[in-house]
C-alpha cells in the first residue's frame, strides 16, 4: 500500500522507542567499552576480540538508524476494530476450502509478522484480505493475477495485545 513506510500501532511506536532507548543508553556504552578493551590488548591486525567488538558495536548501530528510520517514515494505524470484525492483533481461525484444514493466525503489522509462529501481517494476501470481516464470512484471498482461493473465518478471538517481538533487519 505505501512502498517502504511501515504501518505500526501506538503500542508498536512505544516499542521500538524503548528498543531505541535500551541500544543507545545501555548496549551502546557497553560495546564501546569492549571495543576500547580489545584495543587496549595491542596488535590490531590478528586481534579477534577486537573485531568481534567493533561488529557488535556496528550491528547496534545499523539498528539504531533502522528503527529511527522505521519511526521517521512510518503510518500510524488503530488497533481497534469492532466486536465482531478481525481487527489488528486478533486471532483468527480459518478454514481453507482448498485443502479442507483450518489453521488459526494472529494478524499483526508487518514488523511483527512471523509465518512460523502463525503471526501473519495485516499486509499480506491473507491478513489484507480478512481485515473488516466477521466470523462466517467467505473470503476471497487474491495471491496475485493469476491465483486466488477462498477461506472461512471460523473464529475470532479479539486478543488485542501487541506484545509480540519486533523483526530484526
Amino acid at each position: 500500500m505505501y512502498k517502504g513506510r511501515a504501518q505500526l500501532t501506538k503500542t508498536d511506536i512505544e516499542k521500538i522507542e524503548a528498543e531505541i532507548d535500551e541500544r543507545k543508553n545501555v548496549i551502546r556504552p557497553k560495546l564501546i567499552g569492549e571495543v576500547q578493551e580489545a584495543r587496549a590488548q595491542g596488535d590490531l591486525s590478528e586481534n579477534f576480540e577486537y573485531y568481534a567488538a567493533k561488529k557488535a558495536k556496528n550491528e547496534n548501530e545499523g539498528r539504531i538508524r533502522y528503527l529511527e528510520q522505521m519511526l521517521k517514515t512510518a503510518i500510524l494505524v488503530s488497533d481497534s476494530s469492532a466486536d465482531d470484525e478481525v481487527g489488528l492483533n486478533n486471532t483468527v481461525t480459518l478454514y481453507f476450502e482448498e485443502d479442507g484444514e483450518e489453521q488459526t493466525f494472529k494478524v499483526v503489522t508487518s514488523i511483527r509478522g512471523n509465518s512460523l509462529e502463525n503471526r501473519i501481517s495485516n499486509e499480506s494476501p491473507i491478513g489484507a484480505a480478512i481485515m473488516g470481516h466477521k466470523a462466517g464470512d467467505r473470503v476471497r484471498i487474491k495471491v496475485d493475477e493469476n491465483y486466488s482461493y477462498y477461506v472461512e473465518i471460523r473464529a475470532i478471538d479479539k486478543t488485542t495485545t501487541g506484545d509480540d517481538e519486533i523483526k530484526k533487519f
